[in-house]
């Protein structure tokens, strides 16, 4: 055999491994483009679900809205005395639907809420605003509930000086006001502190601390995800969607600013939410998480 048929039977060995490499690839770009396609295609099933999620639980928080307003619109006029005086049992027992009711279109709203950011279609509208107007709007907001229980104390304590403030305030309030009312619920008696205070050169630290029954520590970490609800007697008697703290959190994260709490045990419990004084473009975080 001549060196030239070396050559042939070594170029025939080479492109009949050259061939076969080929089709192994070929075959394995087949597999991963079918991978990729079942992908896209699981991909697009969970985006469905999720937006059908957000829309049944946008529908369903609108249905729920309508009733419960004529639910609380019929107690106002029942305490009122529009039909007669009540008698004290019967006030008692109109308070309580009020306060059932209530509780529960705050639940109805916080699954609106949810619904809405997932869907992408909540919005920030910022504006300029004066710290002490949003203080004084909550402390008005929350003096009924304050003033029928002598046993806790609400407390504003007057900020240093500070600039305006450029963000949502309606974000701002609904996040101090969730914080507020889960203070006023855990503290059987003793006070609950809401103030502000500079952070850093760009930066304010809202804060709510309480005299409640206090956090175990372990549970600290998972406060303020979806549906998480402190384990305690209390808890037991105030359910709710375990929803409030989580979107206290997306709703931190739009207005540029994180969530945080500190607890102890049998002794309160601090919540904090730190933003920006300012709030510029492109400094909102992703708050779908």
């Amino acid at each position: 055999m001549t060196a030239n048929d070396d050559v042939q039977q070594e170029l025939q060995r080479l492109q009949a491994e050259n061939a076969a490499l080929r089709a192994e690839l070929d075959e394995t770009n087949q597999g991963v483009l079918a991978l990729y396609g079942e992908l896209d295609a699981q991909a697009e099933q969970l985006r469905q679900v999720s937006e059908l999620k957000s829309r049944f639980l946008s529908y369903m928080s609108h249905e729920f809205r309508t009733p419960l307003g004529s639910i609380l619109s019929m107690t106002r006029l029942l305490d009122d005395g529009m039909d007669g005086p009540l008698t004290d049992e019967q006030r008692r027992q109109v308070r309580f639907v009020t306060a059932s009711t209530t509780e529960l279109r705050e639940m109805v709203d916080d699954l609106l809420d949810l619904a809405k950011i997932e869907a992408g279609r909540i919005t920030i509208s910022p504006g300029w605003f004066d710290l002490m107007d949003l203080f004084s709007a909550l402390r008005g907001m929350f003096r009924p509930l304050v003033d029928g229980d002598q046993r806790v104390d609400l407390v504003f304590e007057d900020p240093p000086p500070l600039p305006m403030l450029f963000t949502d305030d309606k974000k701002l309030a609904q996040i101090l006001r969730n914080y507020i009312s889960n203070a006023l619920k855990f503290t059987v008696e003793g006070t609950v502190v809401v103030s502000a205070a500079p952070e850093g050169d760009d930066r304010l630290r809202f804060t709510v601390r309480d005299t409640g029954i206090g956090i175990a520590p372990e549970l600290l970490p998972t406060l303020f995800e979806d549906f998480v609800q402190v384990d305690s007697p209390l808890q037991q008697r105030l359910r709710g969607t375990g929803l409030g703290l989580s979107l206290c959190k997306r709703f931190a994260g739009l207005l540029g600013g994180t969530v945080e709490a500190d607890s102890t045990p049998g002794v309160g419990s601090a919540f904090h939410v730190v933003l920006p004084v300012t709030l510029h473009e492109g400094e909102t975080c992703d708050a779908t998480h």
